[in-house]
């Protein structure tokens, strides 16, 4: 499947920078999985047969939910794309209903980051856009956005 940016290019126009919605999105997943985890280590544990199925029905309802949050990340991740390109700013989300917001360089008033600590630490955060004319944009929870801002800011 060939990636949205690479079907709506002008002549001469590249890309520059590309970024993605954060591995954050995983976090849900990560704790689930953790704790399905334990609760099957805790029924490996325990001798009380009622206390081991309740724990590995625990632990298949939490797998479940993981491999919901699993799915649920990786599907947001692979269906959202960020670029800027030597013209233009375009960010798309969603599979079958499509959201794409795109603004000339030009036309870029502002760039403004919005990082919480833990985005500090981990690389992650938001992004608005604000344009002349156009409004403004947020892009949510994106990897390396102060990388994402130069390259937008940077002419």
């Amino acid at each position: 499947m060939a990636r949205y940016i690479d079907e709506i290019l002008q002549p001469g126009e590249r890309v520059l920078y590309s970024t993605n919605a954060h591995w954050i999105f995983y976090f849900p997943a990560i704790v689930a999985w953790i704790v399905a985890l334990g609760l099957l280590l805790l029924s490996r544990q325990t001798a009380v047969d009622g206390l081991v199925i309740l724990c590995l029905i625990a632990a298949g309802v939490v797998a479940l939910a993981a491999l919901f949050w699993t799915l649920k990340g990786w599907f947001h991740r692979f269906t959202t794309e960020t670029d800027v390109t030597n013209l233009r700013v375009v960010h798309k989300t969603g599979f079958i209903k499509r959201r794409t917001f795109e603004m000339a360089l030009d036309k870029v008033e502002s760039v403004d980051v919005n990082q919480s600590i833990l985005g500090r630490i981990l690389n992650y955060g938001d992004v608005t856009i604000n344009g002349v004319g156009e409004g403004r944009e947020t892009i949510r929870t994106i990897a390396s956005p102060l990388a994402f801002r130069s390259s937008i800011t940077t002419r």
